[in-house]
C-alpha cells in the first residue's frame, strides 16, 4: 500500500486527485491540504511513501514546502505536480531535493504509475520536463580540466549564487562592495565561458564546482 499526502490550493482538483488515488488499488491517501503551512507536522504524523506538491499554492508554497521537509526527512519521496514546466522551477525543485517532476495535464493512469516509480525510488518525470533538463545541463561542452581556475572568492560568490542570493546579499554576506560582486561574477562567467546566472549555477550544478 502507497500512502499518499497530497498539496494542492485548488478545491476540486485535490477533491480530484484524492478520488482517483484512494479508489484505485494499492493507494491510499492519507491527507490533502490546501498549502504547506503545517507540513513539518503532517509529514511527522502520517509518514507518507509519497507527497504530490504543486508549486503555487497562498501562504507557504510548494518550493518553500519541499525545502521545509527536506531539512528534517531525506526518505520521503516528493513529486512536484504542476503547471510549471519552466527552467527556473524545474532547476529550483530538483536542486532543492525533489524525486520527480511531473505536470498536472498528465493523464490519471500515467499520474499513478509515477507515484508508484517515486515510491520504489524512481524519478518520474514529464518528457517535455525531462528533456529541459537534460537540455539544461548539456548547454556548454564540459572541458576536460573542470576546475575552471576559479579563486577562492570567486568559488564563494558562485556558491552563494548557486543558493539564490541576489548581487546585494552576496555583498552582504561576504562583506564586500556591489562593485566588487560585479567584478567576481564577471570574471566567474569569463572562467565558465557562460554569459547568465542561469548557466552559471547550472554549470556549478552539473560540473560540482561549488
Amino acid at each position: 500500500m502507497i500512502k499518499v499526502l497530497i498539496y494542492e490550493d485548488n478545491p476540486q482538483l485535490r477533491e480530484g486527485l484524492s478520488m482517483l488515488i484512494d479508489g484505485s488499488e494499492g493507494f491510499r491517501v492519507l491527507g490533502a491540504f490546501k498549502n504547506c503551512s503545517n507540513i513539518v507536522y503532517e509529514v511527522g504524523s502520517y509518514k507518507p511513501d509519497v507527497i504530490l506538491m504543486d508549486i503555487d499554492m497562498p501562504g507557504v508554497n510548494g518550493l518553500e514546502g519541499l525545502k521545509i521537509v527536506r531539512q528534517k526527512n531525506t526518505e520521503v519521496s516528493i513529486l512536484m505536480l504542476t503547471v510549471f514546466d519552466d527552467n527556473k522551477n524545474i532547476f529550483e525543485a530538483l536542486q532543492s531535493g525533489a524525486n520527480g517532476y511531473i505536470l498536472k495535464k498528465t493523464p490519471p493512469a500515467k499520474l499513478l504509475e509515477y507515484i508508484m516509480e517515486a515510491a520504489t525510488g524512481g524519478a518520474p518525470m514529464t518528457a517535455s520536463v525531462a528533456a529541459q533538463v537534460l537540455k539544461m545541463f548539456s548547454l556548454i561542452n564540459i572541458p576536460a580540466d573542470n576546475n575552471y581556475n576559479l579563486s577562492e572568492r570567486e568559488k564563494q560568490v558562485l556558491q552563494l549564487l548557486v543558493k539564490g542570493y541576489s548581487y546585494k546579499m552576496i555583498a552582504g554576506e561576504m562583506f564586500i562592495a556591489m562593485d566588487t560582486v560585479r567584478s567576481h561574477i564577471k570574471k566567474i562567467y569569463e572562467k565558465l565561458h557562460v554569459n547568465s546566472k542561469s548557466e552559471a549555477v547550472a554549470k556549478a550544478f552539473r560540473d560540482r564546482i561549488v
